[in-house]
């Protein structure tokens, strides 16, 4: 039998904090089912900060669940520029068309239906019925993780897959027992109660740096603040080291065209475009090499600005080159030339941002 550490009384504190504190954000104003799902995905491993206005964007482009479906996928790409995780959005889209075909164009309301759906993992599932439809589904990330190790003063790996399943199944014990009960007090309870416990992580028991205990509605009764344990919970074991990779960035133009390249279908960026380039860190010599291996001739070389993008376990070291080329004849598919124009209205990855912006493309 499980130990609950929460109870009615808390968890009104909780909604009551809520409504007085939260933030003011977009898909919450909106609140429809379309909307949470959309602000979910975009919320994975981005900042609010950046999805507030990404997210009135692309709404804007794409207002239903119709349309994202049918979107062109080179505009998709474009609409998600920067955001990074692409996966996301082609996983949204891909999600989008089984709702068009099997669901008439509405998110299903059960959790269970909704992990069967591409890019719906159980915390989305749950975090979308809970907060659009008022179902008790528990939605545990990373934000509810950190509030709930510090007030049961839990010491397990909030990492682990083991410290997930328990806080899960306490939370989801708690909604089976109490909902219906705190609905009757609160017809929004359910979902006020979702959005509070991640508000409550992302605002007060906040991932870097000390929580702000003094604003915190359960300061009398968490574990971590009345023991003074903050700094040492949550435990979390130790990220892996970012591997570097060194890579040249080749920026071929003839005229005012560039020189694109689409990534494979599969592995980091797959599908994207990007300017051509290697895997390895190359001479001048070498780059002018490499050019005339496309089979181009080069007509002058100029060193560009180095840079650098982090990924989430990987980190590009990049070099790079200008090299203006004479006109010839692009055999290869993957490879094709775009104007500036042409260039402003796709989708770039973000790792190469540096180098669109040297160019004023952005």
């Amino acid at each position: 039998m499980i130990a609950m550490w929460m109870n009615r009384k808390r968890a009104l504190q909780l909604t009551a904090w809520f409504l007085e504190n939260q933030r003011d954000l977009p898909w919450r104003r909106q609140g429809d089912p379309y909307s949470i799902w959309l602000s979910e995905i975009m919320l994975q491993q981005t900042r609010v900060e950046f999805v507030k206005e990404r997210f009135l964007q692309f709404q804007k482009e794409l207002p239903d669940i119709a349309s994202l479906a049918s979107c062109d996928e080179e505009r998709l790409m474009k609409l998600w520029e920067g955001m990074g995780y692409y996966s996301r959005v082609r996983n949204l889209q891909k999600c989008a068309a089984v709702i068009m075909k099997q669901y008439k164009g509405k998110l299903p309301e059960d959790p269970l239906v909704l992990q069967k759906l591409p890019g719906i993992g159980p915390y989305t599932a749950g975090a979308i019925a809970s907060i659009a439809f008022q179902v008790p589904s528990a939605a545990v990330d990373g934000n509810v993780m950190r509030v709930y190790a510090r007030v049961k003063g839990d010491r397990t790996d909030i990492k682990s897959a083991k410290a997930k399943k328990l806080y899960q199944k306490e939370l989801q014990l708690f909604l089976d027992q109490n909902a219906d009960a705190l609905t009757q007090e609160e017809p929004r309870f359910v979902s006020l109660f979702t959005q509070a416990m991640m508000e409550l992580g992302a605002i007060v028991c906040v991932p870097n740096g000390l929580p702000f205990c003094r604003k915190c509605p359960w300061r009398n009764d968490c574990t971590a603040n009345l023991n003074n344990l903050c700094e040492e919970i949550p435990v979390r074991s130790k990220r892996k080291t970012r591997r570097i990779e060194e890579r040249t960035i080749l920026v071929i133009r003839n005229g005012d065209r560039f020189l694109i390249h689409r990534r494979k279908k599969t592995g980091l960026l797959a599908g994207l475009l990007e300017f051509p380039g290697t895997e390895s860190r190359l001479s001048v010599s070498e780059a002018l090499h490499k050019a005339e291996e496309y089979g181009m001739t080069p007509l002058r070389i100029h060193v560009l600005p180095d840079s650098r993008h982090i990924f989430t376990h990987v980190e590009w070291q990049m070099t790079a080159f200008e090299i203006q080329v004479s006109d010839f004849e692009l055999t290869d598919g993957d490879y094709f030339w775009m104007t500036k124009k042409e260039l402003q209205s796709v989708a770039i990855p973000s790792a190469f941002h540096a180098y669109l912006d040297y160019y004023s493309i952005r």
